[in-house]
């Protein structure tokens, strides 16, 4: 009858009304989130410009040192100098060696966790290496210390009791949880079709995984990587530990060295004022990490885009 309300429309409307601000109140929650994270970065942004420029403006700092030479010594009471690459090369020569231990260590186990192992094995190892990543990176830090490094001495004594061999297969254990779960979840979401047909022709297991499953999820695989490399330059404690606090240009992976990370650990702990030049150069390192990390990154997102696989 005309002028009748039904009785469930009223109950409803409050309902709906409840659901509608929910709905509100969680989107608002996730923009905030994510505004709080450009927030954060554009912070970080600003704090590292500016003290890096203080640095900068030092009459004992010029750009043309900074970026042109490889001596490295800010040190109170001694000669200061600037060369930022002495600190570059160890720290890429840590993150080489890690790449190095991890890659191919990361990829087989990726492959035979997606490919080869049964669930049962899959559910025990799988947990098994994410835990290494939940270790303190002070423990890895003090493993290479005081086991890979006398392991090394055994084999050659040009190993000293600091040296980028023992940081970097560290750094490399580190690491490898990342680059195994990674490179796993990109194989596994590769279409089973693809391995059916590849089965169909003929294919061979190890063909099959190696020759039509890796190349379909080399986006995700290379991804994995670069993340890790990212990983590894910014690794901080292990190399402080292990890798010693002498910069210099080398390839030779027996010799100490120091890392940029390395260094700011070695000054936040120094006796410095924290209006000189010595302080000033923790934030120019940092800069040049950062720029480093942003354009891994940069270069990541790239790969995936070039060779990122569509699957209908």
């Amino acid at each position: 009858m005309p002028g009748i309300v039904a009785r469930g429309s009223i109950k409803g409307a409050p309902a709906r009304q409840f659901q509608k601000w929910k709905e509100r109140g969680i989107l608002g929650m996730l923009n905030g989130a994510a505004l709080f994270s450009v927030f954060i970065t554009l912070a970080i942004l600003w704090v590292l410009g500016n003290e890096t420029a203080h640095f900068f403006s030092q009459d004992e700092v010029s750009l043309g040192e900074f970026f042109g030479t490889t001596q490295w010594n800010p040190l109170l009471g001694a000669e200061k100098h600037f060369g930022i690459w002495s600190l570059v090369c160890g720290t890429f020569l840590v993150a080489g060696v890690a790449l190095l231990v991890a890659v191919p260590l990361g990829l087989i186990t990726a492959v035979y966790l997606s490919e080869y192992a049964h669930p049962r094995v899959r559910a025990i190892l799988k947990p098994a290496l994410e835990i290494l990543a939940g270790i303190p990176t002070v423990v890895y830090g003090f493993f290479a210390l005081t086991l890979l490094t006398p392991a090394l001495k055994t084999f050659s004594d040009s190993f000293g009791s600091f040296n980028a061999l023992a940081a970097g297969i560290a750094v490399g254990i580190l690491i490898l949880p990342i680059i195994t779960s990674l490179s796993e979840d990109a194989l596994k979401a590769v279409p089973q079709s693809l391995r059916d047909s590849a089965f169909g022709l003929g294919a061979t297991r190890f063909d099959t995984s190696f020759k039509v499953v890796f190349p379909a999820a080399l986006s995700g695989i290379t991804s994995a990587v670069i993340l890790a490399a990212a990983r590894a330059i910014g690794e901080t404690m292990i190399v402080a530990l292990a890798a010693g606090s002498t910069p210099k240009v080398t390839m030779d992976v027996r010799d100490e060295i120091q890392t940029m990370t390395g260094f700011m650990v070695q000054m936040a702990l120094g006796d410095v004022s924290n209006y000189g030049v010595e302080y000033y150069s923790m934030y120019a390192v940092a800069a040049m990490l950062f720029v480093l990390t942003l354009c891994f990154t940069l270069f990541g997102n790239w790969i995936r885009r070039r060779y990122r696989e569509v699957y209908e």
